[in-house]
């Protein structure tokens, strides 16, 4: 009991309670911030697990391979997620965080994203010679009939930000990102729905084709105000392309 007292005693001294007073003080600020601050359940607030990667509103990662998805057509995202979730593209961190997913929260990404429009970054300095560039942008422009290979603007637009609501833009994506799917593609790690018209492609692309193309499109100065553009009543796709819906009906 004698030390029961003496123990007492000591905590009740007016220098420790004047202490413990102190170190509680600060909860009776924060405390009440706490308890009014709630989380906002928004589509922004939930797809910061993909902002994390890449970009806030989904404008690029910085390390050069996540792409941009803010702008892209919803359509092709929700493709994107959809062949991640069904492991036609593979990549363990996607697969992972959509293969729970419906098909109507994938839409409702896809969605999100595409309204998304920050404004691009000034591309790199280009890290090839101009002859390299050159031949990107004839490959780009013109294809080369002899192998089969049409220009890219003719599926992805004339300004290569892509046409809505499948198509991507490729103009302003990382030089590495480019080149690792273009190299899936050639490989077979990355799928589309059948026929595959990018794997046809691809497949005609050398290593040094590939190189020039990225190159030119990663250090080409993106349009202000750029946004896919809209599919005309007699647009026709040079290949059929699984993917895109409406050149079934255009090729019958």
């Amino acid at each position: 009991m004698r030390y029961t007292l003496r123990f007492l005693a000591d905590r009740l001294r007016p220098d420790n309670a004047l202490r413990a007073f102190f170190s509680l003080l600060p909860l009776l600020f924060v405390a009440p911030l706490l308890a009014a601050q709630q989380v906002p359940d928004s589509m922004a607030q939930r797809l910061k697990a993909c902002t994390a990667c890449h970009g806030s509103q989904g404008r690029a990662g910085s390390d050069g391979y996540y792409p941009r998805i803010a702008g892209k057509p919803d359509g092709y995202l929700y493709n994107q997620l959809t062949n991640f979730r069904d492991g036609k593209r593979l990549y363990p961190l996607m697969n992972a965080l959509v293969a729970q997913m419906s098909d109507a929260y994938l839409l409702e990404i896809a969605q999100f994203f595409s309204a998304q429009h920050p404004p691009f970054a000034p591309p790199p300095a280009p890290a090839v010679s101009t002859a390299v560039l050159e031949r990107g942008r004839i490959l780009v422009h013109q294809g080369d009939p002899q192998r089969h290979l049409p220009a890219c603007i003719a599926c992805h637009g004339s300004t290569m930000t892509g046409v809505a609501p499948f198509i991507p833009g490729l103009i302003g994506l990382p030089r590495d990102y480019l080149v690792a799917q273009l190299g899936a593609w050639q490989t077979g790690s990355r799928h589309a729905q059948a026929p595959d018209c990018m794997q046809v492609l691809a497949a005609r692309l050398s290593a040094s084709d590939i190189g020039a193309v990225s190159a030119w499109l990663s250090t080409q100065v993106v349009p202000a105000q750029a946004q896919a553009g809209s599919a005309q009543a007699d647009f026709l796709m040079p290949l059929h392309c699984g993917s895109v819906a409406y050149t079934e009906k255009d090729r019958k």
